[in-house]
């Protein structure tokens, strides 16, 4: 039974089998990272922060109104503020949060917008209730869980603010990117899917925008040479691929790339993790070797960064070309561009990995914690064989539990095909030792200077003038009427004071002399009273008479 929150407006939290598969995957995730922190030494505040951001993609998932997804949505965004600047006495981790946050926090502005138009357009808040609105507001629904979706999830134009996350530790980079916030977004657009397709260029809209993000990303995580750079943008463009899926209708084979890249990422980062703690560095150049120095360590990341790359039969091999499959049904460029963005996918890890096992000049072997080392093999075997999901008969079992029996299946050509770009493409990269980095690609396309040239400097130029503004005009306005004020109280003072006071002196004496007169005739005496009574009583009969 689900609890609305308002009277008269149905929603609240509810179970399905999507939100089954991804609160098991975010609960599970969950463990292993702080299994992971604990052994780091992190203390309370942090694994209560990571639990709250937790929770909070728990409520975002399990949500079927706009309302309670609102309430999840701005919970997660506060806490990955205060989890990425939780080293707050460094000055540059704490603007990288506020840059990450306010980059989300405009992007989330469109959710609102979405509610609103909900209200004025389909009389409801219930996902179910979206797609049924009345135009234009369906459109205009449609047009802000988009924007909102695509920064969340750091697509294109919002990637930028993926790359000021990495100032996080590691198991908060580790969470964020696999199995809450940053994959919020694609959840939300395989969520709601039926209002995509609905208005017809929304669902277009987001398949390519998935795409390219994908392709485009690609490159940018190729041309990284820190490696949490690397695995930053390459969660931007894995997430391209689920948004992809969303375009399409493939919420299957979307539903299992999400699941399945969560295993592989939050892997990646956790191995990278002991060795940005042990070695102080995160530069690929300084880092070479690293693998060599833990085996389980080591051994652990070469399978997350095999299954990053597509190599069967590791889990990402088969999820994505699930949905590609899906794209080529859709469109044929949209197919090209997807297997381009496959290609990249296997660059960039193959390059971390050739880095990172290639022979060092020296060192000794590293001393890893056991509660540090136990989550590794588990992640590890989730990532190589979660590709099942994709596979029959689980895949058949698989889409009727997320209520999509009959979506496409990849055909034998494009698997091969897809098999074997991964391969050829990690022998190249492997043999090359050495891969362009352009600087467009190496600055994340320089999005943080073009947002800071379109807006933020022209919102700060704007905020300058409306300062001189207030300072000048309206707080001038201000003193003018206190000088004014200050100088017709001055006359007053000097030339009308006296005369008032006068007159208010003679009214008192006047009123001192009646009462005087006044008190004159109360004696005390009886007979007194009486008389005067006669003389009133006949002072009235002459006027009565008078008067006739």
């Amino acid at each position: 039974m689900r609890i609305a929150l308002l009277p008269g407006w149905p929603g609240g939290p509810a179970m399905d089998g999507l939100s089954a598969v991804l609160a098991v995957t975010v609960a599970v995730v969950l463990v292993a990272v702080l299994v992971y922190a604990a052994g780091q030494g992190y203390g309370v505040r942090f694994h209560v922060l990571m639990l709250l951001f937790a929770a909070a993609m728990l409520v975002t998932v399990t949500a079927t109104d706009l309302l309670l997804l609102l309430m999840g949505w701005e919970v997660m965004g506060a806490m990955s503020y205060a989890l990425i600047g939780y080293v707050w006495p460094d000055a540059e981790r704490v603007r990288s949060a506020d840059v990450a946050f306010l980059t989300t926090r405009a992007a989330d502005m469109g959710l609102y917008a979405a509610a609103g138009f909900a209200v004025a357009g389909a009389h409801s808040l219930e996902f179910g209730a979206l797609a049924q609105a009345e135009a234009p507001w369906r459109d205009l629904i449609a047009a802000g869980i988009v924007v909102s979706a695509l920064g969340k999830s750091a697509q294109l134009p919002f990637s930028s603010w993926l790359s000021r996350a990495m100032a996080g530790p590691s198991p908060v980079s580790a969470l964020l990117h696999s199995a809450t916030m940053v994959a919020a977004g694609a959840y939300l657009l395989l969520r709601l899917h039926p209002l995509l397709a609905a208005t017809g260029w929304a669902a277009t809209l987001v398949c390519w925008a998935g795409a390219l993000t994908a392709l485009v990303l690609g490159a940018v995580a190729l041309a990284q040479r820190d490696l949490k750079q690397l695995l930053a943008a390459s969660t931007s463009a894995q997430i391209g691929f689920m948004v992809l899926a969303a375009g399409t209708g493939a919420i299957a084979a979307g539903t299992a790339h999400w699941v399945a890249h969560a295993a592989v990422k939050s892997l990646l980062f956790l191995c990278a993790g002991v060795w940005l703690t042990a070695l102080g560095t995160r530069r690929l150049d300084e880092l070479r070797g690293a693998a060599r120095r833990n085996r389980l360590v080591g051994a652990a990341f070469g399978v997350g960064a095999l299954a990053l790359a597509g190599v069967p039969p590791l889990s990402l091999w088969v999820t994505k070309d699930e949905v590609l499959a899906a794209a080529g049904e859709s469109s044929a460029a949209l197919l090209a561009t997807g297997f381009a963005a496959s290609v990249l996918s296997s660059a960039y890890a193959a390059k971390a990995l050739v880095m990172l096992f290639r022979r060092p000049a020296g060192g000794s072997a590293l001393r890893v914690p056991v509660l540090v080392r136990l989550p590794l093999p588990v992640l590890a075997l989730a990532a190589a064989v979660l590709g099942v999901l994709g596979l029959p008969p689980v895949a058949e079992r698989w889409r009727r539990m997320l209520g999509v029996p009959d979506e496409a299946t990849p055909d034998v050509w494009e698997a091969a095909l897809s098999a074997g770009l991964a391969l050829v493409t990690v022998g190249a990269v492997a043999v090359a030792r050495r891969v362009p980095a352009p600087g467009w690609a190496a600055d994340w396309l320089y999005l943080e200077r073009a947002v800071s040239a379109v807006v933020v400097r022209p919102v700060l130029a704007v905020a300058r003038v409306l300062a001189r503004f207030d300072d000048h005009v309206v707080d001038g306005a201000v003193r003018g009427v206190a000088r004014g004020g200050r100088w017709a109280a001055g006359p007053a003072g000097r030339r009308v004071e006296f005369r008032v006071d006068a007159l208010v002196a003679v009214v008192g004496r006047a009123a001192r002399g009646l009462a005087a007169l006044a008190r004159r005739p109360q004696t005390g005496q009886l007979h007194t009273y009486y008389a005067q009574a006669a003389v009133v009583l006949a002072v009235l009969v002459v006027v009565a008479v008078l008067a006739g």
